[in-house]
């Protein structure tokens, strides 16, 4: 372990965010670019890397701004993509992934960011962070490309759990319009439901309900409900906050990957199939890489773990510098903006939940 020089601690007003450098396909060479990347733009913000500490000082040593603002955890082990969640739980105590979700928990950082195995992470995440209490089964959000005016939509869950109940989805909507005011800074976010159709005799059971919940508490947990809304409204300007199972939300995220990933290839045999295509190209230039950069995944990459006693945000695996840079960007707003505290505070005072009283029922007869 090797400590911070003292322009680089929390003490000097900078925020640190604990980085898992082992975890991504691309290696460590592409985690120490992005935060590089990111300490370019951000001088506010320091990192604690956790992984084999000779490597990582080599790589970090290349990259001049990172100097005085990088402590190291030597860490041998690290958790593959094909590593089974419990397996890392019984024999991953000398992970990257471990440490870096550890320095969370300890006080040391603010966030942790990772690119590694989301099942591992997830799992390693509810039992060393712990959820909030009152959180029946955490949520994993991201940023979905939108015609709002923040550009932006969230939607949760997209894959924390596959299943969730009407109590489960209350609380996905709660705890998403709590980071769309933190993380977004929207007063007083939209917040809707998906399902099949937007009338309310549609959908399972438990949509339904769900419904009715979301609508009664609304007001309390300062949202607009909009009421259900389609697939087509993910990229929509309907609602700020889509809230859905993680089995359907896993599915439309990878869904909208690939037809971003699709349309950036037709675009590109479009512009080349003739000279004259090649040279509207060029005069379209300018446009183009405007609705690339819209468009593109890496800059919008970071889905964070919501309901637990701290931030993390889970990097998308293949991540490279620009991936990286924008999970860490993420991170650092909502650790510098106390999220972890405020979304406690509202899961815990915002709504008295059914299940609450029954159990204060079953209590006061014991």
């Amino acid at each position: 372990m090797s400590g911070l020089t003292p322009s680089a601690n929390s003490d000097s007003g900078r925020t640190v965010i604990s980085v898992d450098a082992m975890g991504g396909d691309r290696g460590p060479a592409a985690v120490v670019a992005g935060i590089s990347l990111s300490a370019k733009k951000n001088p506010d913000i320091a990192f604690i890397l956790h992984g084999p500490e000779a490597k990582l000082r080599r790589l970090v040593a290349k990259r001049r701004n990172l100097e005085g603002r990088v402590e190291y955890r030597d860490m041998p082990d690290v958790v593959s993509m094909d590593d089974k969640p419990t397996q890392v739980m019984r024999n991953g105590k000398d992970t990257s992934m471990w440490s870096a979700i550890d320095s969370v928990r300890n006080g040391e950082a603010a966030a942790c960011v990772s690119c590694g195995n989301t099942g591992a992470l997830m799992m390693l995440s509810v039992v060393r962070l712990r959820k909030l209490p009152g959180v029946n089964r955490p949520a994993i959000a991201v940023l979905w490309p939108s015609k709002s005016p923040q550009g932006f939509n969230i939607m949760l869950d997209v894959g924390a759990d596959i299943r969730a109940d009407e109590q489960d989805l209350l609380q996905y909507a709660l705890m998403g319009a709590s980071y769309a005011r933190n993380g977004m800074e929207l007063v007083r976010p939209r917040v809707g439901l998906l399902n099949v159709g937007t009338e309310e005799f549609k959908g399972r059971a438990e949509l339904k309900a769900a419904h009715d919940l979301v609508a009664q508490n609304a007001e309390n947990a300062n949202f607009e409900f909009v009421g259900f809304v389609e697939g087509t409204d993910l990229p929509g300007n309907k609602a700020d906050v889509i809230v859905t199972d993680g089995f359907t939300g896993n599915v439309a995220i990878k869904t909208g990957e690939g037809t971003a990933s699709l349309i950036g290839s037709l675009l590109r045999e479009a512009f080349k199939f003739s000279p004259l295509s090649r040279l509207a190209a060029v005069m379209a230039y300018t446009s183009l890489n405007r609705l690339n950069k819209r468009i593109d995944p890496r800059r919008v990459n970071g889905g964070v773990f919501l309901g637990l006693n701290g931030t993390v945000v889970k990097s998308h695996g293949s991540s490279d510098a620009t991936g990286v840079s924008a999970a860490v960007k993420l991170a650092f707003k909502l650790g510098q903006s106390g999220f972890s505290e405020r979304l406690a505070a509202r899961v815990a005072s915002a709504v008295s939940l059914p299940q609450d009283d029954a159990t204060s029922a079953s209590d006061e007869n014991e």
